[in-house]
């Protein structure tokens, strides 16, 4: 049995499916979870907050992601902060699905959403801009890159709430790998190679190996 926050998100999310958000009032809520009216407002003191996850909780988690971390890191530990959020949904299954389709629907509970989102973005920034040397061009690099972030977050997202992404944990590292390598001039750097060469091995022999490795012709005339 679930505990009472979760019988009242079952019976209110089963009657916004069958009657509609708007139509759906929180005596009818109350009733359908058998409790008291006053017992709902405690549980979640709103009708909106009953199907919203709690974004609170979630940027306590996110921030502390993004405190244990230098400046070197700022930029990773912000991409890993994120995936925290979209973990989060991913573990709620068919209720974020519920919560998508709602949202899509109802224009109020959509802006609610965007207000939710901003939230992250503005402490994605702060934290960024905290990394920088307070310059403009820093302040301006923070916010693209913070925007970045979210919006991968929420392509990868979106996909996985319509039914589009089977693995929204491989999107969501390929998307963020591409935000580091747009904001993160270090990550696109080429690997090394290192060749050992045997004592006795003539310059040439040496070259044409070279050469072999990076699939170039083995001479210089080649």
């Amino acid at each position: 049995m679930g505990t009472g926050r979760d019988t009242i998100a079952e019976a209110a999310f089963g009657l916004f499916a069958t009657r509609g958000y708007e139509e759906t009032s929180v005596e009818d809520i109350a009733a359908a979870a058998g409790v008291s009216r006053s017992t709902f407002f405690r549980a979640y003191g709103s009708k909106e907050a009953v199907i919203f996850p709690d974004h609170d909780e979630l940027l306590r988690r996110v921030e502390e992601r993004l405190r244990s971390t230098t400046a070197d890191s700022a930029l990773k530990a912000v991409t890993e902060a994120v995936k925290i959020v979209l973990f989060h949904y991913v573990a709620e299954g068919e209720r974020a699905r519920e919560r998508y389709r709602l949202t899509s629907a109802v224009e109020a509970l959509r802006d609610r959403e965007l207000i939710s989102g901003a939230r992250y973005q503005r402490l994605f920034r702060s934290f960024l801009g905290g990394w920088g040397d307070g310059s403009e061009a820093a302040e301006l690099r923070a916010e693209l890159t913070s925007a970045a972030v979210v919006a991968a977050h929420n392509h990868v997202l979106r996909r996985w709430l319509r039914g589009e992404s089977d693995d929204p944990q491989a999107e969501v590292e390929t998307a963020l790998a591409d935000v580091r390598a747009t904001f993160d001039p270090a990550s696109r750097r080429e690997p090394v190679a290192v060749l050992v060469v045997p004592a006795g091995v003539s310059m040439s022999d040496a070259e044409s190996a070279i050469r072999r490795a990076l699939g170039g012709p083995s001479s210089l005339d080649g």
